[in-house]
């Protein structure tokens, strides 16, 4: 029985045969998918390495000429990261491209969750539109020393959504250019010059001239404080116990807390070996029995 079923002639020869052509073209087949698609993976990934070199090589190129060109730093900066996102979108479309994913299709998919990729992103859209108005008005440049959103800081980039700011104690904040664009903006560096400012009491009693005759010697042996417009020194209020004595002298923006840290020093100083005394509130308590 067995070698009945087991016989030649219980075998369909022509449908084996049938089987394994039909294995071995498919077999065929993805070897060719698994080929074409490791080359196309390959050809992306030497796309992609080339493609990031270029756009190096272009953000170099751009930022030489922009110097050249004695393009101002905020300028250039915002174009920096402009130029930067626009070329590695490309690359993207690119890369999509050499994978064999229809562009037209990609596109279609972008354009059909645009609505929602807008409704996420309508903060960094306002961002990006606020860096264009930083860019068109130009409140603040590079290098300028700014007090913004409650945040003191000297502005190291302005990018298409954040500006960079660093604060004195070295710390780095990133400020959104959407509030920034909108809000008030404080420049300390707009100006080449700034008024060194310093008040302080001295009691009824007191020489008010000798007390003058010191603060001028002191102002004068500051060699960073400016004669034109010349110092100020006087008596701006009088006060119920104590008089208010003020200082205003004139520097270079960028002397302007060496020379008020100085100033402070020198009239304590001096006022201390001359036997002035700047005058101290005293509170009184009552107390029941």
């Amino acid at each position: 029985m067995l070698l009945e079923v087991l016989s030649p002639d219980s075998i369909d020869i022509s449908s084996a045969a049938a089987t394994v052509s039909t294995l071995d073209r498919l077999l065929n087949h993805l070897i060719d998918l698994a080929t074409t698609l490791g080359l196309k993976i390959i050809a992306a990934i030497v796309v992609f390495i080339i493609g990031r070199w270029v756009i190096g090589w272009l953000r170099k190129l751009i930022n030489r000429f922009l110097t050249r060109r004695h393009i101002e730093k905020t300028v250039s900066s915002f174009l920096d990261s402009l130029v930067n996102i626009t070329l590695k979108i490309v690359l993207l479309l690119l890369i999509v491209n050499i994978l064999g994913i229809e562009t037209t299709s990609f596109a279609a998919i972008l354009a059909a969750a645009g609505l929602a990729i807008g409704m996420a992103m309508k903060d960094n859209l306002s961002n990006f539109a606020g860096g264009v108005m930083l860019l068109i008005n130009n409140p603040f440049k590079v290098g300028d020393r700014i007090v913004v959103q409650g945040m003191d800081g000297t502005v190291q980039s302005i990018g298409i959504l954040y500006t960079v700011l660093l604060t004195a104690d070295n710390i780095t904040i990133y400020v959104p250019n959407g509030p920034l664009s909108t809000g008030n903006i404080t420049n300390y560096s707009a100006q080449k010059e700034r008024r060194v400012d310093i008040t302080f009491n001295i009691n009824y009693g007191a020489d008010v001239d000798v007390v003058k005759n010191i603060l001028n010697t002191v102002i004068v042996e500051n060699k960073l404080i400016k004669d034109d417009p010349a110092p100020f020194v006087g008596v701006t209020r009088i006060n119920n116990g104590n008089i208010d004595v003020s200082i205003k002298a004139w520097v270079n923006s960028s002397d302007y807390t060496t020379v008020s840290v100085d100033l402070n020093e020198s009239i304590y100083k001096a006022l201390t070996e001359e036997g002035v005394y700047v005058s101290s509130t005293v509170s009184v308590r009552m107390l029941k029995d």
